[in-house]
């Protein structure tokens, strides 16, 4: 009985050992992760500070001038070196109800949401998950347009028809009360082969397509929806509470208070089947969280610095020498100025999200009135002592376009 009490005891002792040094490294680990938080919070309490009672009397006056004469309604922030300037709300959040917008009200990011999720695809290929030339048809083999990579896709060289045209059509999408998801406009695109517009790496051909198949992959790569992938990868890290990617595939009224309207007040934007697929579109933020995205990205907290020089990098014939498209963002580049961007345009909102990176500038205006308001910044950006840069776009042939 003796004999065999003694192995008893000593793995007995053995297990309690373990037990202990499991639940030493399990608090350890969760301390580390409390007192990361913790200073996650402290940094961007600090990033966010700002006293509304000392506004930059100078941008003040201005964007009370482009509300009042242009017809601005929405949300601005305008920072200059890690120091929030200016922030304010001006007009309503839905018009019908008479309710005022919030500066943590949520807007549409419609094509803003483009560097987000160029940022989401970027993180994949840093952690080796996927390579930038790797072809669509590896990751859906009954993809129709061979030779499309990563890369063409992130610059827009792929060719590809808007999916956005294609799908607007009875015959294709027939209860257009049922938002689509991107493995359905993937399953759509397999089946009905709408016709190219070019061949990959040809031309710049600016459209949505290209970041919802980036969005489809990321789901097919990490097995997880876009929305959770976005939320633990991205704003979390991010510290951006107050971002979520919407889908009407899931959602049946999308969760948040503003509302899209086109041009004039009577003109509510509702949100139908095409508010389903995300990536290219779909992600819905503030002008805070925006702010804290541009902190983290310079903080080095989403991506190497390698990783974002090449993601500020042109790879198509510049326009009038300076405009361009990277990885997710429109460039403007001189030999001593350097400036990223991304306008958006969709279903009543309109926005731009400039990062000025050679004067550490950072511009977020959110609307929700599609008018054009946005078209008269230039002031603005002679205050800030920085380029004019344009609401910018690029027309099928790459000739740059203010619209």
């Amino acid at each position: 009985m003796k004999i065999s009490e003694k192995p008893l005891f000593r793995n007995s002792l053995f297990l309690v050992l373990f037990l202990v040094i499991i639940g030493a490294s399990c608090t350890s680990t969760e301390k580390k992760r409390v007192r990361a938080e913790r200073k996650q919070h402290e940094r961007d309490s600090l990033a966010l500070a700002y006293d509304p009672t000392k506004p930059d009397d100078r941008i003040d006056a201005f964007m009370q001038r482009l509300h009042s004469r242009s017809g601005f309604n929405g949300n601005v922030l305008v920072a200059k070196k890690g120091k929030i300037l200016y922030q304010n709300t001006f007009g309503w959040a839905n018009y019908l109800m008479r309710d005022s917008l919030a500066i943590t009200s949520q807007f549409e990011l419609a094509s803003v949401s483009k560097p987000l999720t160029a940022t989401g695809i970027l993180k994949l290929v840093e952690e080796g998950k996927i390579r930038l030339d790797q072809t669509v048809d590896e990751f859906f083999p009954d993809f129709p347009y061979p030779d499309v990579t990563i890369k063409l896709l992130l610059t827009h060289r792929s060719g590809l028809t808007n999916y956005l045209y294609f799908t607007d059509k009875k015959e294709i999408w027939a209860d257009q009360r049922k938002g689509m998801s991107n493995a359905e406009v993937m399953a759509l695109l397999a089946k009905h082969k709408p016709a190219k517009y070019a061949n990959p790496g040809v031309r710049f051909f600016y459209n949505n397509t290209n970041y919802m198949v980036l969005a489809a992959i990321i789901e097919k790569v990490t097995g997880q929806d876009f929305a959770v992938y976005m939320k633990e990868n991205i704003f979390a890290p991010a510290g951006m509470k107050h971002t979520a990617v919407y889908s009407t595939a899931v959602y049946e009224k999308i969760p948040t208070g503003v509302v899209g309207h086109d041009k004039v007040w009577r003109r509510s934007v509702v949100q139908n089947f095409q508010d389903g697929p995300v990536g290219d579109k779909g992600i819905y933020s503030t002008v805070q969280d925006l702010y804290l995205f541009d902190r983290a990205l310079r903080d080095g907290r989403l991506l190497k610095p390698e990783t974002l020089d090449s993601a500020y990098a042109g790879y198509s014939k510049p326009a009038k020498n300076v405009f361009n498209y990277g990885f997710g963002w429109r460039t403007f580049e001189t030999a001593n100025q350097a400036v990223v961007y991304h306008t958006g345009w969709w279903h009543g909102f309109r926005n731009i999200y400039v990062r000025d990176l050679t004067n550490d500038i950072t511009i977020v205006l959110l609307t929700n009135l599609a008018n054009g308001s946005l078209l008269h910044l230039d002031e603005l950006y002679q205050l800030l002592d920085m380029p004019v840069i344009r609401q910018g776009a690029y027309s099928s042939e790459g000739e740059y376009m203010a619209k």
